[in-house]
């Protein structure tokens, strides 16, 4: 029997080893239809060149395409209903894709149906010279660009002088995704208002307390959430340290969020795809808060679903793009905790030694099922690294399982004591 021809933007080695072990792989046969290297590291986006390189390699393709995904963010996300629709298969609409997209379009739709869930906001231009006035916030306030990842241009604003300071920073970078973005939305029929507003910017006031991000998936009308991934920050940062799955939340509250997300995501209209929704639970209140809905599987979280389902939550994603629904993630890996950490460094500089080949094998073999990635190398400076946020640099990426939180946490130390860097450091810190 002919496999399914599965079309994956932003095809990467480490996720393309995931994609050949689901039990999928039998059925599915996995494609690039842009590589990583197409939407990461690059100088510009170019829309329209990333649509039309995508459809030249799927229409010279042999066979008949079955399905395209993506698990990376924009724009990742962005190109699958495109694709789809040119394609004829199963997939989201551009409009709720956006909508998730959209940081100020998205809180629009959410205050409808979850407003006690969602913080004070406002859209702002950072070519305002009165922008602060005009937010109309108290602070301390959040800023962060209407479209961008991994927190990228996203500042705590305490004072007017901060807010000014970071200004000249927000008008030179904020193109870099908004740009392309503001494209989309033009030529693909988003709302004139949305569309066509001056504001690139949105400010919010704080919201806080124990974060973690929801799996799910909506099909055929339907929202079903499969697994809840706590995320742990560093201490006395905003920076994240680990992502832990599965959650130590009680169940009562996890619920709450997902009753919380589902309101959202079925007023958006996300449908037939997958999500992730990130929310903050504040214990002193009681208060459940969202933060954002991600119309993707998180890739960053594919190595710990597998740690304790078998297979990772890709499975989700390829099951969706096929147009079916996916099967549930039962529990048969070989770890009961498991933990995605992010070594950083929050002063900048020149990478001048990263850990050996030789170390990290000499660590899976202690460590049987821990994966290293290193996504720097020597004689690159970190300030050259895209998708950081704005307060440290990732230099490892470490992927652990344990019997329980203790073993976990133990062997990520075991593991600190092997991953050695050596970094000329910068006069200058990160942010000053």
């Amino acid at each position: 029997m002919a496999k399914k021809n599965v079309f994956i933007i932003g095809l990467d080695a480490f996720n393309r080893e995931k994609l050949e072990r689901l039990p999928q792989a039998r059925e599915c046969a996995f494609h690039a239809a842009l590589d990583i290297s197409d939407i990461r590291n690059v100088d510009q986006y170019d829309i329209q060149l990333l649509i039309d390189k995508a459809t030249r390699t799927m229409e010279a393709f042999a066979g008949p395409v079955d399905a395209v995904a993506s698990y990376y963010d924009f724009p990742g996300t962005v190109l699958v209903p495109i694709l789809a629709a040119r394609f004829g298969v199963p997939g989201p609409t551009l409009e709720a894709v956006l909508k998730c997209e959209h940081k100020y379009w998205s809180r629009l739709e959410q205050r409808k149906v979850i407003p006690e869930h969602i913080p004070q906001f406002r859209a702002f231009d950072p070519f305002d010279d009165e922008a602060y006035g005009h937010i109309g916030l108290l602070p301390p306030f959040w800023i962060k660009p209407i479209k961008s990842f991994r927190s990228f241009l996203a500042f705590h604003i305490n004072d007017e002088r901060q807010f000014r300071a970071v200004m000249p920073l927000c008008r030179e970078k904020v193109g870099f995704m908004g740009e392309p973005f503001r494209y989309l939305m033009e030529r693909f029929g988003a709302p004139p208002e949305i569309a066509g507003m001056p504001e690139s910017f949105v400010a919010e006031t704080p919201i806080g307390g124990w974060q973690c991000t929801l799996e799910g998936y909506s099909y055929d009308g339907r929202v079903h959430v499969y697994g809840v991934v706590d995320s742990v920050r560093e201490q006395d940062s905003s920076s994240f340290a680990r992502y832990e799955y599965p959650s130590s939340l009680p169940l009562e509250i996890q619920h709450r969020m997902m009753d919380v997300v589902r309101s959202a995501i079925q007023q958006i209209g996300l449908d037939n795809a997958p999500f992730n929704a990130e929310f903050f639970y504040d214990q002193t209140s009681d208060q459940v808060w969202l933060l954002e809905i991600n119309p993707r599987v998180s890739q960053a979280h594919t190595d710990i679903f597998e740690k304790l389902h078998g297979l990772s939550h890709l499975s989700v994603m390829v099951d969706l793009a096929l147009g079916r629904k996916p099967k549930p993630m039962e529990r048969k890996g070989p770890f009961n905790v498991a933990g995605h950490f992010m070594l950083r460094t929050v002063e900048s500089g020149r990478v001048l030694r990263v850990p050996s080949q030789a170390a990290i094998d000499r660590l899976r073999q202690r460590q049987p099922g821990t994966v290293v990635k290193i996504p720097v190398q020597p004689g690159q400076h970190l300030r050259e690294l895209q998708g950081q946020d704005m307060y440290s640099f990732e230099i490892a990426n470490v992927f652990i399982g344990g019997r329980d939180q203790a073993e976990m946490l133990d062997r990520y130390d075991e593991a600190l004591a092997v991953l050695q860097f050596d970094i000329e450091k910068d006069a200058d810190p990160v942010i000053t």
